[in-house]
């Protein structure tokens, strides 16, 4: 019986440091995602080969802080002497295209304090320069038309008549020139803010716009002049080899059918960076984050498709499905302030390791950016691809010897799970390592989103997805975007036929007139 005792209480002893052996495991575990979370919540959310990167957004608030330097020293403005050059300085060059208004500040007197005697002018010294600001000032056109009669013809009986031609409004019957209405777009879309603050501003300057007023214009010139751009951009960017694509939530009100907290979605669907020339931004207002929604959309695309490993982008039948380089390197980055207090555990160092792989690849691609698309092949295939064997194949190595639910077990299992899609880029030059295209051109609207919350119709929506896509298609290809817009508002309301592909081409912000008359 002692016997039995004894066996009974050591298997129960066996029992319970198995059970504190787990729970001590569950908890290390536990805290890890503890500190993951908290880090996620509150710490910096950028990536860097340092496993910490800068912030690439910054609150309006308290970029002056975050950016403020009291040792950075003011740049030097060299004056030009009368025997010697200076180099330029940087202020001199910052302010050289601007107007200059000289001010000469002259004695209180010219009388010599000594003797008595008038001065004579010797000469004068520079001293320093100040930009001043000027508030926004508006005028107003007012448009006559002048009117020529024949008189010859007259005498004859038959009067003529000439009246001259008048250029068209961009809104048929409103005060809105095209300069107000481009304005209107890009404070809205270009630097997020909402119709609200606009109408405050204007009303400041002594123009009752009311907001109604404003979204009405923005409608009105998106459908009738920007849409068939956009369309345009729609077709040529399907014939693209290689395309990026994001979406992110918005609210839309009054939709029919529909609840007003109800979550739809804007799509982004841009062409590669590798691509010098042309570069098509496009977003899409949809009510729903379906596959549908990409399928019609990119309806006759026949390349490949780098996107997030969101499962939609999945049954979209195309060349290839390339999957973000920059998503896979993000989740060892998230990894990292788990393990950061263990300096010398394995899962800080291969948290490291991991980081260390993927840069490795962002530092050859880096070095091939200004190679031709056959030539990138090439050099991935030689360069590359060695790099990407030794990385799956250290994960799989590696990822059994984790607790099964860490965060560097995620990011390790990511890599190994999505494989043929992270693998994918090496099939075609012309296809690009991360998704960043996408994100970077879906990001000015997330941030608007924080200040004016939702859109008010579905209409609304859609005419928002078209004044972003101008604009941001304009800024990828080197155009002042509030200038862009003004070249279209004022030429295809008077250009014959605009909505042929051959006249509109000579619009489009990569063409020759743009380049010319809205280069930034």
């Amino acid at each position: 019986m002692t016997d039995i005792r004894e066996q009974e209480m050591q298997g129960k002893i066996n029992e319970l440091t198995a059970q504190k052996a787990s729970l001590e495991a569950e908890n290390k575990q536990l805290r890890k995602q503890v500190e993951w979370l908290r880090k996620a919540q509150f710490g910096r959310k950028s990536e860097t080969k340092k496993v910490v990167y800068p912030e690439e957004q910054m609150s309006l608030f308290n970029e002056a802080e975050t950016e403020a330097k009291p040792s950075a020293p003011e740049p030097e403005i060299s004056v030009k002497p009368h025997k010697r050059k200076k180099k330029v300085g940087h202020r001199e060059e910052l302010l050289a295209k601007l107007p200059h208004q000289k001010i000469v500040v002259e004695p209180e007197t010219t009388v010599c304090p000594e003797c008595g005697s008038t001065l004579s002018p010797v000469g004068e010294e520079f001293i320093r320069s100040e930009v001043v600001y000027i508030a926004a000032r508006v005028e107003v056109k007012d448009f006559y038309r002048k009117s020529y009669e024949c008189r010859t013809c007259r005498k004859q009986g038959q009067p003529t008549i000439l009246k001259a031609a008048m250029p068209q409004p961009v809104i048929p019957h409103s005060i809105a020139s095209p300069s107000v209405v481009a304005h209107v777009m890009m404070q809205k879309y270009g630097y997020a803010l909402p119709l609200y603050r606009q109408e405050s501003e204007w009303k400041r300057i002594g123009l009752a716009f009311s907001r109604a007023n404003l979204a009405n214009w923005i409608i009105i010139a998106s459908k009738e002049w920007l849409a068939p751009v956009y369309g345009r951009m729609h077709e040529m960017l399907l014939e693209e080899r290689c395309l990026h694509a994001d979406e992110t939530p918005i609210q839309v009100h009054n939709e029919k059918g529909r609840k007003n907290t109800s979550k739809s979605y804007m799509w982004v669907y841009a062409s590669t960076a590798l691509n010098p020339t042309r570069k098509i931004r496009l977003f899409e207002y949809a009510p729903t984050r379906s596959a549908h929604c990409a399928e019609t959309f990119l309806e006759g695309f026949s390349g490949y498709l780098l996107t997030d490993d969101y499962v939609g982008y999945r049954s979209i039948k195309t060349a290839g499905h390339c999957l973000c380089w920059a998503h896979a390197r993000r989740k060892f980055v998230d990894a990292a302030p788990a393990y950061a207090k263990e300096t010398d555990g394995l899962e800080n160092t291969l948290v490291k390791a991991g980081i260390d792989q993927i840069s490795q690849l962002f530092d050859k691609e880096k070095e091939y950016k200004s190679l031709s698309p056959e030539e990138r092949y090439e050099r991935r295939l030689g360069e590359e691809k060695p790099i990407l064997k030794a990385l799956f194949a250290w994960a799989e190595n590696n990822v059994d010897k984790l607790l099964p639910k860490s965060p560097l077990t995620t990011a390790m299992n990511y890599l190994l799970s999505n494989r043929d899609g992270l693998t994918c880029y090496l099939k075609d030059g012309h296809c690009d390592i991360s998704n960043n295209t996408a994100e970077n051109s879906i990001r000015p609207f997330t941030v608007g989103r924080k200040n004016w919350l939702f859109s008010n119709s579905a209409k609304g929506a859609k005419a928002s997805a078209i004044v972003y896509s101008l604009i941001e298609t304009a800024k990828a290809n080197g155009l002042d975007p509030e200038r862009y817009l003004k070249y279209l508002f004022e030429k295809l309301p008077n250009t014959a036929n605009f909505k042929d592909t051959e006249t509109l081409d000579q619009y489009l912000p990569w063409a020759t007139k743009p380049q010319e008359k809205c280069k930034e």
